[in-house]
């Protein structure tokens, strides 16, 4: 997934013309002026984690006055002396914003949780200043007004379309009362979306199962052990216990392999209720006043509720089209979870057990199915992907074999942490490009997923280059053991790399039209596809080296990997489309609903999916949804299924043209990744493909459909 981005508040790094310069504070601190560093990378050598409130709060009192002067000027308003001049705006709060972000994402403490408490709605509050400034207002419904004959470039008409849009959308033509009740509730979703984040990453961490008998823990390999015991060694506990640190999703990594029936539901139990336990870190009561304030604000602005209020300019258009497109996946994803649990249930009947599936029992037997399908162990495979080869000699060399990049790995840069590794990224013709930082390993002050994000966006305007971030949380081997993954592990750093060059292969002039600056039914589509390229038999057998011998993966694993991704689809979909539908279930509450009762709400909305949730959860529960209560994707988790169909459709007309060559990477890049949000999404895509999306070979890549 992208990060959270403030777009209202986008980033500029261009001065402001004298007139406006001159009303505006001084900057000070380490975010006054650009980085003297490559790409204008963050020096974190300078940066404390004191200077980031001064920092924020310097940069919205800047950008106030920079959007008062905008506001104020007395000059007819102009493309130029409006629009461009609010893309110019806000050069040292957006500084400060993507390092600040990116650390409390990645490497957060009490002191930038606390800033990020205090400065959450100050932030709100400058969004709501800069969208329901009415002289502001006033200048762009004059030029949207007379947009046909302003003598407009493409790129420049779709800018001014998408201001006018968001303003109205965020409350512009409110009345006076009406803006007054709209500013008091996004004051209050901004905390309670950083109390719901902060509160989520204790709740993680505090959940994880604490273990003293190794016997329990029967399954683990040695480096798995070893792992855990590190774990516990770092939270101080008594020698001899382990730790299994929570993943973010319901299920974790190690019910595939303990063999323990306890301590596979004791860490489930653990996942399930790691932020609804009554204590302080109790998501759910965050959960029922977000969906009630959400409501309100769908209604004050004119929807009938938050699904739609979201969705105006995604490609689905309304919640409606969005549930209608998960609903058609649910009967064949249904018949494919009765399959699979009748094929575990006999799996347990045979090791002696009743026929009961329960949640965690799923992967350990699936896994089973899958060996006895395949008749192929995938842990058998992880010792050919360690981490280092699989990223540079995999994902890098897929970019290269696609669109020209090579990368240079460089250690004068300053880091966050010390496990961040830096890139050069040089395009074909040998300039550089790009910064690329890679942040692999789990900690337990980094918010549970993966994502990318950036430290610097492109832009023509400001004649930047991009600065990009990807994170993960794998688990950290032990010292002295090798850093291998799973082959899961390996498609995801395949996805978010899909998110990196979305944002390194942008080519746009205007900030808020570059890079992953897209709709979230977008912006998940160049990440997914390029997941396709870790199983291309070029791409897998440069990376994929016994990390001992060095020899290649066989042939006969590889074919196996590539069958995995076509079974269990049952769960491995139902879970992701069980989530997504219950998102939308609470946004679709109306304003005239009562506050719900969290667990009872989620009850029902599962079971209003048709699908099989007692044997399969959901991805995520309401009270562990990250994505939705703090991360930009309320009504829009879909985005995922939505942007797989076009993945695989679009990955259909590579395999039509020739698959992997540069010819095809260039089409893909000059007509999709290079123009963020410069077109409408569904016209770019037709532009690329020849025809509108198609979900039959999505269903066909998931062993859905014949």
């Amino acid at each position: 997934m992208t990060n959270r981005l403030l777009k209202t508040l986008a980033v500029s790094l261009f001065a402001l013309v004298p007139a406006l310069a001159s009303a505006q504070p001084a900057p000070t601190g380490p975010f006054a002026a650009q980085s003297t560093l490559p790409f204008h990378a963050p020096d974190f050598t300078r940066i404390k984690d004191g200077d980031f409130k001064p920092a924020i709060e310097q940069g919205i009192a800047i950008r106030r006055a920079e959007i008062e002067a905008i506001a104020a000027n007395s000059a007819a308003p102009t493309f130029a002396n409006t629009i461009e001049a609010m893309e110019r705006s806000g050069q040292m709060l957006g500084r400060a914003l993507h390092v600040f972000e990116g650390l409390t994402s990645a490497n957060t403490n009490d002191a930038l949780d606390a800033t990020e408490r205090a400065v959450g709605p100050q932030l709100a509050a400058l969004g709501d200043a800069i969208t329901m400034n009415a002289r502001l207002f006033a200048r762009i419904k004059t030029l949207h007004d007379t947009a046909d004959t302003l003598g407009l470039s493409a790129q420049q008409r779709r800018l001014l379309d998408r201001t006018y849009l968001e303003f109205t959308h965020d409350g512009a033509l409110l009345g006076a009362d009406g803006q007054t009740r709209l500013k008091a509730i996004n004051q209050r979703l901004s905390s309670l979306s950083t109390d719901f984040s902060q509160k989520l990453t204790a709740g993680t961490k505090d959940g994880a199962l604490v273990v003293t008998d190794k016997a329990k823990l029967a399954g683990l390999s040695d480096g798995e052990l070893a792992s855990a015991a590190k774990a516990a060694e770092g939270r101080k506990l008594p020698a001899g216990t382990y730790v299994l640190p929570l993943q973010n999703t319901t299920q974790q990594p190690s019910l595939a392999t303990l063999s323990d029936a306890a301590t596979r539901q004791a860490l489930f139990a653990a996942s399930w209720t790691r932020s609804e336990r009554g204590d302080a870190n109790d998501t759910r009561a965050i959960v029922a006043e977000m969906a009630q304030l959400r409501a309100e604000k769908a209604k004050l602005l004119g929807y009938k509720n938050y699904a739609d209020y979201v969705l105006y300019d995604q490609m689905a258009k309304d919640g409606a089209t969005a549930l209608g497109f998960m609903t058609r996946l649910a009967p064949a994803l249904a018949a494919a979870q009765a399959r699979e649990t009748r094929e575990i249930a006999a799996l347990i009947a045979k090791d002696g057990g009743d026929t009961a599936v329960r949640p965690w029992d799923h992967d350990r037997y699936a896994g089973q199915v899958q060996m006895a399908k395949l008749a192929f162990d995938p842990a058998a495979a992880k010792p050919y992907f360690e981490i280092t080869k699989v990223m540079e000699d995999g994902v890098f060399f897929a970019a290269n074999q696609l669109y020209g990049l090579t990368f240079e790995r460089r250690t004068d840069l300053p880091t966050y942490q010390e496990d961040v590794r830096v890139y050069t990224v040089r395009d074909a013709d040998g300039h550089d490009l790009a910064l690329f930082y890679w942040d692999p390993w789990k900690r337990d002050n980094k918010q549970g997923g993966a994502w990318m994000s950036e430290f610097v966006g492109q832009s023509g305007m400001t004649g930047t280059k991009p600065v990009v971030f990807n994170v993960e949380n794998f688990t950290k081997p032990a010292p002295g053991q090798p850093a291998l993954v799973t082959f899961d592990d390996v498609i995801t750093m395949f996805h978010e790399f899909g998110h990196a060059l979305h944002g390194m292969l942008s080519n746009e002039y205007y900030p808020s039209l570059s890079g992953t600056s897209t709709a979230r039914d977008f912006v998940e589509f160049p990440s997914q596809f390029n997941e396709n390229w870790a199983t291309d038999p070029k791409v897998l057998a440069h990376y994929a080296r016994h990390y001992q011998t060095g020899a290649p993966l066989p042939a006969a694993m590889a074919d196996k990997l590539k069958d995995l991704r076509a079974i269990d689809q049952g769960y491995a979909l139902g879970e992701v489309v069980a989530a997504a539908m219950m998102d939308m279930s609470w946004h679709s509450l109306s304003a005239d609903a009562p506050k719900q009762d969290v667990d009872a709400f989620e009850a029902k909305a599962l079971a209003q999916t048709g699908l099989d949730v007692a044997h399969v959860p959901p991805r995520y529960r309401s009270s562990t949804f990250r994505h939705i209560w703090a991360n930009g994707y309320a009504s829009a988790y879909y985005a995922y299924l939505w942007t797989e169909m076009l993945d695989h459709d679009a990955y259909a007309w590579f395999v039509a043209h020739g698959g992997l060559t540069r010819a095809n990477g260039q089409r893909f890049r000059d007509m999709v990744l290079s123009k963020g949000s410069s077109l409408d999404y569904a016209a770019m895509y037709r532009a690329f493909t020849g025809h509108d999306p198609d979900v039959a070979p999505m269903l066909q890549a998931r062993g859905l459909a014949k």
